[in-house]
């Protein structure tokens, strides 16, 4: 059997009320839910939360929230991973037999049900530990630039000062859309990146870091332009 989890804890700083704060006409977290129901990949989609108010949402979004994620897990340094391990144990303890897990962020309105289907496709033919969603830097890292102590600009590698940009291996990032984990390797090696992790590469115009109400307002003009691409 297959799961997503959505981890969404409450309490978050800089957004208030980001996991569930209107994003183009619906909560946020409406659309990473959304998405992984559409993909039909999943027996259950399970959200990960502290917060009541959280819970109510996402049961209304169509989730289910089984539990409430533990205090030692809803702080503002808990990473990832051990959220994803807490929510794969729970099932376990329960009495389902789990294979593949996804974890889908709450805040990836861009998130399409057919990069998740690649996902665990690339998992399963693979064997893999984990793949997840990364895009391409919009111009090469080698090149890129530092302020050093005296307030002057110097580069992070000089001796690519002279070299073109089409020489240059692209480099890639974390997207922050979802991470799918073969249960049995993560429960084992409870982490999202080894040396088993494949990547599925996503085009930059589907990806947006949401961490400021700049973020936000850059993402909602991004998703209407492309909603009425899509029309």
């Amino acid at each position: 059997m297959n799961i997503a989890i959505i981890p969404a804890r409450g309490g978050s700083k800089r957004i208030k009320n980001k996991n569930i704060k209107e994003f183009a006409g619906k909560p946020i977290i409406y659309y990473s839910i959304a998405a992984a129901l559409e993909s039909g990949l999943f027996d259950k989609v399970i959200v990960s939360t502290d917060s009541d108010s959280i819970a109510t949402v996402a049961e209304e979004c169509g989730a289910t929230v089984p539990f409430r994620r533990p205090e030692e897990l809803s702080d503002d340094h808990t990473p990832t991973a051990p959220v994803l391990l807490h929510a794969i144990e729970w099932v376990i303890t329960n009495g389902m037999k789990v294979d593949n897990a996804c974890c889908i962020y709450p805040t990836a309105p861009f998130v399409r049900y057919t990069v998740l289907q690649k996902g665990l496709e690339l998992l399963q033919k693979n064997n893999a530990h984990s793949t997840f969603s990364v895009t391409s830097f919009p111009f090469p890292i080698q090149r890129a630039l530092k302020i050093n102590d005296r307030g002057y600009t110097e580069m992070f590698w000089p001796e690519h000062e002279n070299t073109r940009s089409q020489d240059l291996p692209e480099a890639y990032h974390d997207a922050g859309q979802f991470y799918w984990v073969n249960c049995a390797k993560f429960c084992k090696n409870p982490q999202l990146y080894s040396n088993e992790t494949l990547p599925v590469i996503l085009p930059r115009n589907l990806v947006q870091d949401i961490d400021t109400l700049e973020d936000w307002e850059t993402a909602e003009t991004k998703f209407e332009i492309l909603k009425k691409r899509d029309r």
